[in-house]
C-alpha cells in the first residue's frame, strides 16, 4: 500500500496553562483535530452549573474538570441541549431568502461553533493516560491506540476522549461486512463502513479488469479487500493518512488478503 509523502503523525507538542494551587500549572495539550490549546482556562468541579458552563464556553473560556467524571458527562450533555435550543428559535427566520449554498454554509458554521463550545470542557490525564477523576473509566487502551506516550501528564477535551473510547470499541468489535464474508475493524479517524451499499456495488458490479485495480483513499481497506476477494490479481491501495494505511494493512492481514494488495 502506498504511503503518503507527509504523514498525519503526532503534532508538535503544545502546552495548556492554567492557574491552580496558587501558581501557574501546565500540561501537554492533546487534540487530534489540531485545535490550539484554549488561552483562557478555569478549574471547575461539580459545583459548576450548566448555565455557567455554557456561558464560559461561549465566551471562549475552557473548564479543566476536577469533579466527578459522570457529572462532567452530564454537564456536557446539558451544554449540548442549550446549544440545540438556540438555533430552533431563529431557524425559520434565518433561512428565509437564503440559497441552498448559503444555508449549507451557515449550517457548517453552526456545527463548527457547536464543536468549539463543547470542546471547552477539559479532562486531565496522568502520564499513563489514566484519568484522575472520581468514577472515571479506564481509557488507557483507547488513548494509547491514538496518542503516542511521552511520559507526561496531558489534557484533552472530554468530547475528544469520548471519541477515543467510541473508536476503541469499534476497533475491538469490528463491523460485519456480509459481501466480504468477514469483519472490518475501523481505527480512530478512519471512516467506518457501517453502510454497505457501496461495498455491495463493488461486490456485484462487472469488473473492467481482473489484472489491476486501484483503491484511492482506501480508508479501512474494505474495497481493496473486496477487489482482492473477487480475484483481481493486483490491487493498489492508497491513502494520504498513515493511520488509514495502517488500519487497512491490519484488516487485510486479518482477512488473509494482504499478499494481493500493495
Amino acid at each position: 500500500m502506498s504511503r503518503p509523502a507527509a504523514g498525519s503523525g503526532e503534532q508538535a507538542a503544545l502546552r495548556l496553562s492554567w492557574e491552580e494551587h496558587g501558581g501557574t500549572q501546565s500540561a501537554r495539550w492533546r487534540s487530534e483535530s489540531g485545535l490550539p490549546p484554549p488561552s483562557r482556562v478555569v478549574v471547575a468541579d461539580d459545583r459548576l452549573t450548566a448555565d455557567a458552563a455554557y456561558r464560559l464556553a461561549c465566551e471562549g473560556t475552557a473548564m479543566l474538570w476536577r469533579g466527578d467524571y459522570h457529572n462532567a458527562r452530564q454537564l456536557l450533555q446539558a451544554m449540548a441541549r442549550r446549544i440545540a435550543r438556540g438555533p430552533r428559535r431563529v431557524k425559520s427566520a434565518s433561512n428565509v431568502g437564503r440559497s441552498p449554498a448559503e444555508s449549507f454554509h451557515l449550517h457548517r458554521q453552526a456545527q463548527a461553533q457547536r464543536a468549539r463550545t463543547l470542546g471547552m470542557l477539559l479532562i486531565p490525564f496522568d502520564a499513563d493516560f489514566g484519568i484522575p477523576l472520581r468514577r472515571a473509566p479506564d481509557a488507557r487502551a483507547a488513548c494509547a491506540e491514538v496518542w503516542e506516550s511521552d511520559g507526561q501528564p496531558c489534557v484533552a477535551s472530554l468530547r475528544e476522549l469520548l471519541g477515543l473510547i467510541g473508536a476503541h470499541q469499534w476497533r475491538r468489535k469490528g463491523v460485519e461486512v456480509p459481501a466480504l464474508g468477514g469483519r472490518i475493524h475501523p481505527w480512530y479517524g478512519v471512516f467506518s463502513p457501517v453502510r454497505g451499499e457501496y461495498v455491495d456495488l463493488v461486490a456485484a458490479a462487472p469488473l473492467p479488469s481482473e489484472v489491476l485495480a486501484f483503491d484511492i483513499g482506501t480508508g479501512t481497506g474494505v474495497l481493496a479487500a473486496m477487489l482482492a476477494r473477487r480475484g483481481v490479481a493486483r490491487v493498489v491501495a492508497t491513502d494520504q493518512d498513515e493511520r488509514a494505511l495502517a488500519c487497512a494493512r491490519a484488516n487485510l492481514t486479518q482477512l488473509g488478503l494482504l499478499d494481493g494488495v500493495e
